[in-house]
């Protein structure tokens, strides 16, 4: 997909951001990490972006939700996705700092238009989330993938797909992945695979029609 000036402007300022958090958390404690995670950008990765990007153009979805938007580094790449494919992106996040910052930078890169952005707890809002939803970023705390899974299940597209990421690090996110991963195919209609790419991403499809 062709990026834009605004877009790789954008993108530089967050590449110089995870640089100096890079240098910053390379030798945080469990501890360190959970006093001190809202204050950094924890993307998922410019590799992983690129293929959310590429899934989302390939499904020409429409409907695209991010659940976790922090501070926009995923919303940059989904959001050029929508535009490219005439989509939404419904972004939310529990945090209005986090969010405020994600919406100057969407702003800067010229994208405002494709993204409608919800404050505050995402199983609750998910409620008045519209389907059906053709494609899902999940990355908010990890405890919160059940429940987020079992609110929009419902509403998930038939060939829909639900990208979760943080499947295999930091190493303390472990055991609710893999509960997460269980509840997903648990489904009859959910067909999924782990792949170790950027900090291992679970991509899960709904292929039939559930009876």
């Amino acid at each position: 997909m062709k990026s834009n000036a605004a877009f790789d402007r954008v993108l530089t300022v967050y590449k110089n951001r995870i640089v100096e958090e890079q240098a910053l958390t390379s030798r945080f404690t469990e501890a360190e990490w959970r006093a001190r995670g809202n204050e950094l950008l924890l993307p998922v990765g410019e590799e992983v972006a690129v293929l959310l990007q590429d899934l989302i153009i390939g499904l020409r979805a429409q409907t695209i939700v991010e659940l976790g938007s922090s501070y926009g580094f995923s919303t940059l790449f989904l959001a050029a996705a929508a535009r490219s494919v005439g989509g939404k992106v419904f972004s939310y996040e529990i945090a209005s700092n986090k969010q405020a910052y994600a919406k100057g930078q969407i702003a800067a890169a010229e994208l405002s238009e494709f993204v409608e952005w919800r404050l505050g707890d995402a199983v609750s809002l998910l409620a008045s989330q519209s389907g059906p939803i053709d494609f899902v970023l999940m990355d908010l705390w990890k405890d919160l993938y059940v429940p987020c899974f079992e609110a929009l299940y419902p509403k998930l597209a038939l060939n829909g797909v639900i990208v979760a990421d943080n499947m295999l690090s930091p190493e303390f996110t472990r055991a609710d992945a893999a509960v997460y991963r269980a509840a997903v195919r648990s489904k009859r209609d959910m067909q999924a695979v782990l792949l170790p790419i950027g900090q291992g991403i679970d991509v899960s499809c709904r292929i039939v029609e559930a009876r």
